[in-house]
């Protein structure tokens, strides 16, 4: 599929969570419909802003850590969504240029802002591929993969803000055992995941929204997230709310009235590395 045959093929009838998550990062990749979905979890939860940020935060040290600190020179990112700048590749790329990235997504609309994806450095390569996570063995068999990246050396398998759109009936720990089970002693595993864990309520009222946009959710605890590291070495502090993953220096310094609130993050974050 072209990128503009997958133009024709975006569907502006409906609200799309990669729109909304758009719209959430203050991005202009979205429709009327879009923004309305997003503004009425913003009703609910005003904080998804700063969820939004948090999570974009959290993929940036996750890939310089693995980058700078366990030898990473290669990563697979599915669940892509509209690619918003600095993107995976281009965080990698700026720590060891000659990192490799392939991205994934089964989105028509992903497809559409595809080329942003490919520019890469000089000393690096990077690839998208139309994948669905549902189909493990047809993403990894994918021949742009394997053009791009080397299986049998260590891979970083990152998934964020990913599984919380893939509910328990479609088997998500059967899904990332399958990812991980090909690649190599060394390799990683990053997620981000939206959790109900300090405000129930609220977010099952943001459950609602998706749902009844036509968009499953499943928004986990920080025991079942932590359960896609099982026979990982979680990497310190474990499973944490993201902005509490690694904080950057200036992070860190903030004052304490102006960082976010765990309630405000809703985000459990991990990295494990395959033993």
């Amino acid at each position: 599929m072209t990128s503009s045959q997958a133009a024709r093929d975006i569907d502006t009838s409906r609200p799309h969570s990669a729109r909304m998550y758009d719209y959430y990062l203050g991005g202009k990749d979205h429709f009327e419909v879009d923004k309305q979905a997003a503004e009425q979890v913003a009703e609910v939860y005003p904080a998804i802003f700063v969820c939004a940020r948090e999570n974009r935060a959290f993929m940036h040290r996750a890939t310089r850590v693995l980058a700078r600190e366990h030898g990473i020179r290669q990563w697979l990112d599915i669940g892509t969504g509209i690619p918003t700048e600095p993107n995976l590749h281009q965080v990698a790329q700026s720590v060891v240029p000659d990192a490799r990235v392939v991205y994934a997504d089964n989105d028509p609309l992903v497809l559409k802002y595809a080329e942003r994806l490919m520019r890469s450095t000089r000393e690096g390569r990077t690839a998208y591929i139309e994948a669905d996570v549902n189909d493990a063995g047809a993403l990894l068999n994918a021949p742009e993969l394997a053009e791009v990246l080397d299986l049998g050396r260590p891979v970083a398998l990152s998934l964020n803000a990913l599984l919380h759109f893939v509910t328990d009936a479609q088997d998500p720990y059967g899904i990332v055992r399958r990812l991980l089970d090909v690649l190599p002693s060394g390799s990683a595993l990053a997620v981000s995941h939206c959790t109900p864990d300090f405000d129930p309520p609220t977010w099952q009222k943001i459950t609602d929204i998706y749902t009844s946009a036509g968009t499953p959710v499943q928004f986990r605890s920080q025991k079942d997230v932590a359960r896609f590291f099982d026979g990982l070495e979680l990497l310190d502090p474990g499973v944490t709310v993201g902005h509490r993953w690694r904080p950057d220096m200036a992070e860190a310094g903030s004052a304490t009235p102006e960082a976010p609130t765990n309630a405000e993050v809703s985000l459990w974050t991990g990295v494990g590395i395959k033993p």
